[in-house]
C-alpha cells in the first residue's frame, strides 16, 4: 500500500507483487489560512482522512486487510508538527507554502553562517523549510514552544499514529534544514547554533527501511492487520521520482503540477554554490538528488484557463472534453514562438533560478496580429522555458541528462511533451506508472517487505510507454527564443520590485 499525504488530500493505492495498481482512493481535507501568507492544517485531519481512505480502498478493491504486506508513505515536505511530552499536537502544523518566516530565515543564515549552512544542508534558508518555523514558534508563541518535545513532518506524524514509533526518512529530513545531507545524519552544528534540542528529532531511516509495525488499535480503525510492516517512505518529490524510475545517473524528471519540479538523480553529494538548486538525499539509499522548483508551472496554465478560457470551459462541459485538451489544440495552430511573443510565468514569484517573491508575470512582444491561440501557446512555451532554466543549472553543475521522464497533469498532452523535448533538446519519456508519489511510496514498501532494492524494483515494474525525440529544426528556433527569455528577468527585475512595492505586496 502506498499513501501520499498531499496538501489537499491523502491518496491511497494498492499494488500487487508484479507492480500493477489494483485500486486507489483519495480523501480531501481543508487548508486554513488564518492570515495572508499563512498556511496551516490540523494533523488530526490527516489522520482521520488516512483512516477513512484505507478503509474505503480495502472495501473498493475487496482486498482483505491481512493481504496487505506493507505500507509506504509519501508526504508534503517541510511542514512542522509540534508534539508535547504526551505526543499530543500543540498547534496546527505550519505547511511548506507558509510564508511567515522571512525574518527567521535571515536569523538562521546570520547565526549559522550562510556558507556553513549551505555546506551542511545543501540549501539556503527558505521560508518553506522546517527550521525557520521552529524559530518562529520560539519567537512568537513561546508558551507553545515551551511544551515542545518532538518535531515531526506531516507523513511521519500519521506513521506515528499507525505504529507508535517515531521516525523520519533521509529525503524528507533534507528539507528541514537540520540534516547534514552529505553524512545523512542530524547536524550537531546547525542544531546547536540554533539552540534546537537534538532530542526533539526522531531516528533517521532510509526510505525502504521498516520504521514500525501497525498497532492493534490502528489495525482496528483501518481494517489492516496488526503487525503490518510500515516503512519510512519519503518526501513527495523523492517518491514521485522513484514512482517514474528516476533512480540512475543521467535520468531526470519533470513534474508538471501546480508547481514545476526538475529532479535529477545524483550518485554523489554536490552543492550548487549559489544555492539555486536544492541538494537533498534521494529516496534511493545512499544516493542524492538535485532539484529546481518553479512556483507556477501548471499554476500559470490554470490561471490562464480560469480567467481567459470561458468559451473553452463551456465547450468542454457541453462536449464532455478536457478543457486543457481544447486549449492545447488551439495553441498548436499558432506558430512556434507565438510570432515573437514571450510569457514570463512568475505569477507566484519564483524560486529557481531567481529566488524572488517579487518577481511577476508578463507577456512581452504583443502586437495586433496576436490572437488567443498565440497567447495560449506563449503561456506553455514560457512555462517550459522556465523549467529549462533548472535543467541549465543541472547541466552547468556537471550532470549530463540523457533522458527526461514527465509526470503530472501536463504530461498527458502530446503537444506539450513534444514542446518540452524541443526546448530541452533531450528525449521525453512517459512510463506506465501514473500514480506519482503514491506509487513511489508503494515501491518503497515493497522494498522493505520483499528485501529487494528500490532500483531493482523500479526496473522490474516501470516501463516506457512513449518516447518523444526533439525536432532538430524546432530545437534551433526555440534556442533563439530561450536566449531572449533568459535575459528578461534581469531586465525587468527592478520594474517588478517597483510594481510589487507600489501595490503593497
Amino acid at each position: 500500500m502506498g499513501l501520499d499525504l498531499g496538501t489537499s488530500a491523502v491518496k491511497c493505492i494498492l499494488v500487487d507483487d508484479s507492480g500493477q495498481v489494483i485500486g486507489s482512493h483519495s480523501v480531501e481535507y481543508p487548508l486554513k489560512q488564518p492570515h495572508p501568507g499563512w498556511a496551516e492544517q490540523h494533523p488530526e485531519d490527516w489522520w482521520n482522512a488516512t483512516v477513512k481512505g484505507i478503509r474505503a480502498l480495502l472495501e473498493k478493491t475487496s482486498v482483505a486487510g491481512e493481504a496487505v504486506a506493507g505500507i509506504g508513505f509519501s508526504g508534503q515536505m517541510h511542514g512542522s508538527v509540534f508534539l508535547d511530552e504526551a505526543q499530543q499536537v500543540i498547534r496546527p502544523a505550519l505547511l511548506w507554502c507558509d510564508q511567515r518566516t522571512a525574518e527567521q530565515c535571515t536569523y538562521i543564515e546570520s547565526t549559522v553562517g550562510e556558507a556553513e549552512l549551505g555546506r551542511l544542508t545543501g540549501n539556503r534558508a527558505l521560508t518553506g523549510f522546517t527550521a525557520p518555523k521552529v524559530i518562529w514558534l520560539r519567537q512568537h508563541e513561546p508558551e507553545h514552544y515551551a511544551r515542545v518535545r518532538h518535531l515531526l513532518l506531516p507523513k511521519d506524524y500519521v506513521r506515528l499514529r499507525l505504529t507508535g514509533a517515531f521516525g523520519m526518512d533521509m529525503a524528507d529530513a533534507s528539507g528541514t534544514l537540520l540534516l547534514d545531507v552529505a553524512h545523512r545524519s542530524w547536524s550537531q552544528t546547525v542544531t546547536e547554533r540554533l539552540a534546537i534540542p537534538m532530542e526533539w528529532l526522531p531516528p533517521l531511516y532510509e526510505s525502504g527501511d521498516v520504521a514500525g509495525h501497525l498497532l492493534p488499535e490502528a489495525a482496528s480503525l483501518t481494517g489492516l492487520a496488526a503487525g503490518t510492516k510500515v516503512v519510512a517512505g519519503g518526501g513527495d518529490q523523492a517518491c514521485g521520482a522513484v514512482g517514474v524510475g528516476v533512480v540512475r545517473q543521467g535520468i531526470a524528471s519533470v513534474a508538471l503540477g501546480t508547481s514545476g519540479v526538475v529532479f535529477v538523480h545524483d550518485d554523489t553529494y554536490q552543492v550548487d554554490e549559489a544555492y539555486r538548486l536544492h541538494s537533498f538525499c534521494h529516496g534511493v539509499p545512499g544516493k542524492w538528488h538535485r532539484m529546481g522548483v518553479m512556483l507556477a508551472a501548471g499554476g500559470s496554465f490554470q490561471w490562464w484557463r480560469n480567467h481567459f478560457a470561458h468559451e473553452e470551459l463551456e465547450r468542454a462541459q457541453q462536449e464532455g472534453k478536457d478543457v486543457y485538451e481544447i486549449l492545447t489544440s488551439a495553441a498548436a495552430t499558432a506558430p512556434l514562438g507565438s510570432e515573437g511573443l514571450l510569457f514570463l510565468p512568475y505569477l507566484s514569484g519564483e524560486r529557481t533560478p531567481h529566488p524572488d517573491p517579487k518577481a511577476r508575470g508578463a507577456f512581452i512582444g504583443l502586437n495586433l496580429r496576436h490572437e488567443k491561440a498565440h497567447l495560449t501557446r506563449a503561456v506553455l512555451e514560457g512555462i517550459t522555458f522556465g523549467l529549462r532554466d533548472s535543467l541549465q543549472l543541472i547541466r552547468e553543475s556537471g550532470i549530463e541528462v540523457t533522458e527526461l521522464r514527465v509526470n503530472g497533469g501536463g504530461a498527458r498532452s502530446p503537444f506539450w511533451r513534444q514542446m518540452i523535448a524541443d526546448i530541452f533538446g533531450i528525449p521525453v519519456i512517459t512510463v506506465n506508472s501514473t500514480d506519482g508519489p503514491a506509487y513511489g511510496a508503494a515501491i518503497m514498501a515493497a522494498s522493505g517487505v520483499l528485501h529487494e532494492d528500490i532500483t531493482t524494483l523500479c526496473e522490474k515494474w516501470i516501463h516506457v510507454t512513449d518516447r518523444v525525440e526533439p525536432n532538430v529544426d524546432n530545437q534551433k528556433q526555440y534556442e533563439a527564443y530561450y536566449q531572449i527569455y533568459r535575459g528578461l528577468y534581469g531586465t525587468l527585475q527592478h520594474t517588478f520590485h517597483q510594481l510589487s512595492d507600489l501595490a503593497g505586496h
